[in-house]
C-alpha cells in the first residue's frame, strides 16, 4: 500500500495512538468551548458546590465504574481491525470516519429536519452529490439521502418505484372509468413519465382525480376490484425481478410494501454464479403476458456471499431494448450495498485492477435508476450507515405527508421523503470527512480497495500452489474468496461434511475468523460443476458449503503483513485440514 493510505487508519498495533488520540482531545475541547462560548450571560445549571457534593461524586464513581465495566466487556469483541479477521463485510475504520462521526456524535444533530440539524443536513446534500459522482450520476442531478444501512436503502427504493407505477396505474384506470380509453394495462404500467404528462393535459386531469383512482392513497383492495371490472382481468399486482444471489432484504420488501412473497420473482443465475440475461429476458416477457407489472429489475453490485459482480452493462442493455422496441419503462435499481464503492476505482488516474467486464458492469451503474450503497462496508465507516441515490429529482418522488410541527415552507427537508424519521448526521459526516481526505477516486479509497483485490488473488495463488486440495470458487472477481478443501473423485456430502468440520476448528481457534456461505445446488448447480476449481465429485448434495474470506482490511495491502498471514494461514489450514481428516479415520 502506498505510504499516504497507512495515515488514514488507526493501524492494527494502534500506530496511529498518539495522533488520534490528540485528535480526540481536540474534537472534545472544541466541544467544550463550543458550549462555553455560546450564551456567556446564562447562570451555570451545575455549580461548584454541587460538583463537590458527595452525592454527586458517588454517581460520578457509579458511571465510571459502569464504563470500566463496558470496556472491559469489550474486551470480549471481535478484533474486526485486524488483517486476521476475515469473517464477514466489516473492517478497520478509516480514521476521517471515526474523528468525522465521533465530533457529529456530540453535537447530536437529526437530518430529518434543518431547524435540528443545521450543519448536518448540509453535509448530508453533499456527500449525496460525491457518491453520486463517484456511482457516475450527474452530479447536478442526483438526490438521495443517508439511511440505516442498505436494507432500508432498498426499501426506499422500492417505495418509489411503487409510487411512479401507481401513477400511471391511477391514470390508466381513470381514463377506463371516466374516459372510456382502455391502454393496455401492462403497456400503461411501464408508460414512462413523458406520455404520463402527455395524457394528463390531454385529458385535463388534475392530481385529486388520480388520487381517487389510486391504490396506494386509497384502499388497495378496492383499486384491485376496480382493475377487475374496468379491464375484464383477475389483478395480481407487480413483481420484482431480483438474481438469486440476492439480499434477504428484497424478500423483506415484498412482505412489508405488501404485495406478497408471491410478487417475488427470483431470476435464475448462470454458470458464473451471476443473474443470467436470457433468464431475465424470458421473465419480462413472462410478466407482460401475465399482465403483471415489474415494479423494478433488480441488479447486484457485489454480492453478499461472493462480492460477484452482475453483468449491469448487459442488463442496461435489456432494459433499453424493451424501451425502444415495446415503449416499456422498467424501473433499474443496482444493489452496489456492497461494490459500490469499487466505482471509485474508475474514477480518476489510477488502474483498476477489474476484469473487463466486471469494469463495464460497474460503469454501468450510471444508467439506473437508483442505487444502493453501504459507507459501513468500503467506505469504512461507522456502522451504521447506508445510502440510497437516485438519478434525479423525478425518481426521488414519493407521496407527501404533513407534521404540523415541522416547517416545510423552503422544501429544503427530506423527513416526509424518507422512510425513516429520525435519523442520525453521524454517519453522513464520517462519509464526507472520508471523501474529503482519503477522496473517492482511483487514488484514495480506490487505490485501497485495488489493494485489497491485488492481496486476495496473491492469497488464493499461495494456496492453490501449496495444497491440491484446495478448491477456490471461480472467478474471484473482487476482494471476497470463497472455498472448499476437497480430494479428487470426492461426492459433494462429504466435502460439506469435511468443511463444515473445518470451519468449526477455525472458530474455535483465535487466530483467524472466516465465516461460511452455503450455496443451494439447485440454483448454483452449473456454478458448482463449472467454477468450484478442480472439483469432479459426484453432485449428491443439496448444497455447497463454503469458507469465505473477506478481504476487506486495508493491511492486507502492506507485503510484509500479506506474506507473513498468508505463510500463516496456509501452516494453521493444512494442520486443520489434516485434524478434519484424522479425525474421519476408524
Amino acid at each position: 500500500m502506498k505510504p499516504k493510505h497507512k495515515a488514514y487508519f488507526p493501524g492494527p498495533r494502534a500506530e496511529n495512538e498518539d495522533w488520534l488520540r490528540a485528535e480526540f482531545q481536540s474534537i472534545l475541547e472544541h466541544w467544550f468551548r463550543w458550549r462555553q462560548d455560546l450564551f456567556t450571560g446564562d447562570d451555570s445549571a451545575i455549580s461548584e458546590e454541587e460538583r463537590n457534593a458527595r452525592d454527586y461524586l458517588k454517581a460520578r464513581s457509579r458511571l465510571s465504574k459502569g464504563l470500566d465495566e463496558l470496556n472491559l466487556l469489550l474486551k470480549d469483541e471481535l478484533p474486526k481491525y485486524s488483517p486476521r479477521y476475515m469473517g464477514h463485510m466489516v473492517s478497520e475504520l478509516a480514521l476521517p470516519a471515526i474523528l468525522g462521526h465521533m465530533a457529529t456524535l456530540l453535537h447530536n444533530p437529526n437530518n430529518t429536519t434543518r431547524e435540528v440539524s443545521r450543519v448536518g443536513s448540509y453535509i448530508e446534500d453533499e456527500l449525496i452529490i460525491m457518491l453520486g459522482t463517484m456511482v457516475g450520476f450527474d452530479p447536478e442531478k442526483v438526490v438521495g439521502h443517508v439511511t440505516g444501512g442498505g436494507t432500508v436503502a432498498n426499501f426506499e427504493a422500492i417505495w418509489r418505484a411503487r409510487f411512479r407505477l401507481d401513477h400511471w396505474l391511477a391514470l390508466a384506470l381513470l381514463l377506463a372509468e371516466t374516459r372510456d380509453v382502455k391502454l393496455p394495462l401492462f403497456e400503461a404500467a411501464h408508460m414512462g413519465w413523458e406520455k404520463f404528462s402527455a395524457l394528463v393535459t390531454e385529458h385535463g386531469i388534475d392530481e385529486e382525480d388520480l388520487r381517487e383512482c389510486s391504490g396506494v392513497a386509497g384502499n388497495p383492495f378496492e383499486f384491485s376490484e376496480r382493475i377487475n371490472a374496468a379491464y375484464g382481468i383477475a389483478w395480481r399486482g407487480p413483481v420484482i425481478l431480483v438474481p438469486q444471489n440476492k439480499h434477504f432484504s428484497w424478500q423483506k420488501g415484498v412482505s412489508i410494501f405488501g404485495f406478497g412473497e408471491e410478487a417475488f420473482r427470483p431470476v435464475t443465475l448462470d454458470r458464473g454464479g451471476k443473474v443470467d440475461i436470457a433468464d431475465l429476458k424470458r421473465q419480462i416477457i413472462r410478466s407482460q403476458s401475465e399482465q403483471r407489472p415489474i415494479l423494478m429489475v433488480v441488479s447486484v453490485a457485489g454480492t453478499t456471499e461472493t462480492a460477484e459482480i452482475d453483468p449491469i452493462h448487459e442488463v442496461r442493455d435489456l432494459l433499453l431494448e424493451f424501451r425502444s422496441e415495446r415503449n416499456l419503462d422498467i424501473w433499474h435499481h443496482v444493489d452496489a450495498a456492497y461494490g459500490g464503492f469499487m466505482c471509485s476505482m474508475l474514477r480518476g488516474k489510477g488502474k483498476s485492477v477489474l476484469d473487463p467486464a466486471s469494469e463495464a458492469a460497474l460503469d454501468a451503474i450510471a444508467s439506473a435508476h437508483s442505487v444502493t450503497i453501504d459507507p459501513h462496508k468500503l467506505g469504512y465507516v461507522p456502522y451504521a450507515c447506508g445510502a440510497i441515490l437516485m438519478k434525479d429529482e423525478e425518481a426521488y418522488t414519493v407521496s407527501t405527508f404533513k407534521a404540523p410541527y415541522l416547517d416545510r415552507e423552503h422544501g429544503a427537508d427530506k423527513w416526509s421523503a424518507t422512510l425513516e424519521g429520525s435519523r442520525p448526521a453521524t454517519g453522513a459526516a464520517a462519509t464526507w470527512l472520508t471523501g474529503k481526505t482519503l477522496g473517492c477516486d482511483a487514488d484514495g479509497l480506490g487505490a485501497v480497495i485495488t489493494e485489497t483485490i491485488v492481496a486476495v488473488r496473491h492469497f488464493k495463488s499461495v494456496l492453490a500452489g501449496a495444497l491440491p486440495s484446495f478448491r477456490p470458487l471461480e472467478p474471484t472477481d473482487t476482494n471476497v474468496l470463497c472455498f472448499a478443501m476437497a480430494e479428487d473423485g470426492e461426492a459433494l456430502s462429504e466435502t460439506n461434511r469435511k468443511t463444515l468440520a473445518l470451519f468449526d476448528i477455525i472458530h474455535d481457534c483465535a487466530e483467524f475468523s472466516v465465516s461460511r456461505t452455503v450455496f443451494s445446488a439447485t440454483t448454483h448447480a452449473a456454478m458448482i460443476e463449472h467454477h468450484l476449481s478442480g472439483y469432479d465429485g459426484r453432485l449428491d448434495d443439496d448444497q455447497l458449503v463454503l469458507l469465505r474470506c473477506v478481504f476487506m482490511n486495508p493491511f492486507w495491502g502492506e507485503q510484509r503483513v500479506a506474506t507473513s498471514l498468508t505463510d500463516e494461514f496456509l501452516r494453521c489450514l493444512k494442520g486443520w485440514y489434516r485434524d478434519v481428516k484424522e479425525a474421519e479415520e476408524p
